[in-house]
């Protein structure tokens, strides 16, 4: 793909206001979504050039992936968007199952979407919240943490946690669902059309909102496609990709959903996008209760791959404690496929991969993750460029970046 060529911005000069400046915004601001620092240099509220500047974390999981087992590596990967920690479990598990010729079971899958999906929603209210927070609309941000905390104590129900779960595992998941926690998501897949009707009831077509984001960073499907977007910044400039359905995993063959895409290629196509997956997951959500079969939630089959589960196998180690004994299991390399693989799948923010080369160690010789935050926050001086300052808070939220992602 070739890089979108700059556009060229000639700001007229009013008689004598001709001074341009440079402002330095982040990067503690909070309409920043994380610590990103963006240097600005203006004309009056014109942006003439905008220049984002990530690199103050230093988390390096890609060189500690290469020290630890693929099992252990697994925790790396809640920190990535720790807004939808579940989602990167799930690509991280099916990235390393196909490298190293893994199956997972068919109720494993069933539940991988399902709290794929659950991921989804609780990362879309999170933005939406934001989002328009950013912009200046109060009372949605309260409703969507409503709806968004039922999400985090069905997964707090699932796994004990509410925000970096390590849930899943190398053929499976960690535990099976309950009867108490599909009941109660049942509940909540009820009840939550009627709550996305209640945020576009406040903002969808409110004079203020729509002023601030119709016709307000326009992209077009070959500048999206050029600058390399994913996810709903991509389909909202009308270009139909979804891994889901395109190279489906999990269960995602096994149920129907559509694919909203969007016309204008706005702020507000990509509003309207994220608006209608999260009616989609739900969808989604609810033709998995229905279908969840029955079954093993991991292979059995691949002992020296899959973390057992307590009481459920014994390790054979030579301490009593069950805990010392799956340090042992997990630290322990053994012989692996050589080669290489990159498997991509459908977050919350886009398209997430994950390439590994394989030595045949019980670690990865080498490991890159492909975050699309970090692909979307090289869109921001196209969107910014030639704009003003307040597009450009709106131009960060429509992005949907989180930081903990880019500086991998």
């Amino acid at each position: 793909m070739t890089r979108p060529i700059s556009k060229t911005i000639n700001v007229p000069v009013a008689d004598g206001d001709g001074d341009r400046y440079t402002l330095r915004m982040g990067p503690q601001h909070p309409a920043t979504h994380g610590v990103l620092r963006v240097d600005l240099e203006l004309d009056g509220e014109t942006i003439l050039k905008c220049t984002p500047h990530v690199g103050y974390l230093h988390r390096g999981f890609e060189k500690l992936a290469e020290h630890r087992t693929y099992a252990q590596s697994l925790i790396l990967t809640d920190r990535l968007d720790y807004i939808a920690a579940m989602s990167n479990n799930v690509g991280y598990c099916v990235a390393v199952e196909k490298l190293l010729g893994v199956s997972c079971p068919m109720r494993a899958k069933y539940i991988r979407t399902i709290v794929g999906e659950m991921s989804r929603l609780c990362s879309h209210l999170l933005w939406l919240a934001t989002h328009a927070l950013d912009i200046g609309a109060m009372t949605v941000f309260l409703y969507c943490f409503r709806e968004r905390e039922i999400l985090l104590d069905l997964f707090e129900k699932l796994c004990g946690a509410r925000l970096t779960f390590s849930y899943t595992r190398i053929g499976g998941v960690r535990q099976d669902v309950t009867a108490d926690f599909m009941s109660e998501l049942q509940r909540f897949v009820d009840i939550f059309p009627s709550k996305v009707s209640d945020y576009e009831t406040l903002i969808d077509t409110n004079r203020i909102w729509l002023k601030r984001t119709v016709g307000i960073g326009v992209l077009s499907a070959d500048e999206a496609l050029s600058l390399g977007l994913t996810g709903a910044c991509l389909r909202g400039s009308g270009v139909d990709y979804d891994i889901r359905k395109h190279r489906p995993y999990d269960a995602y063959d096994q149920v129907d959903f559509e694919v909203p895409i969007g016309a204008d290629g706005d702020i507000y196509a990509r509003y309207r996008c994220r608006m209608e997956e999260m009616l989609q997951s739900n969808k989604i959500l609810q033709q998995c209760i229905d279908q969840l079969p029955p079954g093993p939630i991991f292979n059995d089959d691949a002992p020296d791959l899959v973390m057992p589960m307590q009481g459920e196998r014994k390790i054979e180690a030579d301490t009593t404690t069950y805990g010392s004994g799956l340090i042992k299991f997990i630290d322990e390399h053994g012989s692996h496929p050589v080669g290489d693989v990159y498997v991509s799948t459908e977050v919350p923010k886009g398209e997430l991969g994950f390439y590994f080369i394989s030595d045949g160690s019980g670690h990865p010789y080498r490991m890159h993750i492909r975050s699309p935050s970090f692909i979307h926050i090289g869109a921001i001086p196209y969107l910014a460029e030639g704009g003003f300052i307040a597009d450009l808070i709106a131009n960060i939220g429509t992005l949907d970046v989180v930081l903990g992602e880019c500086d991998r």
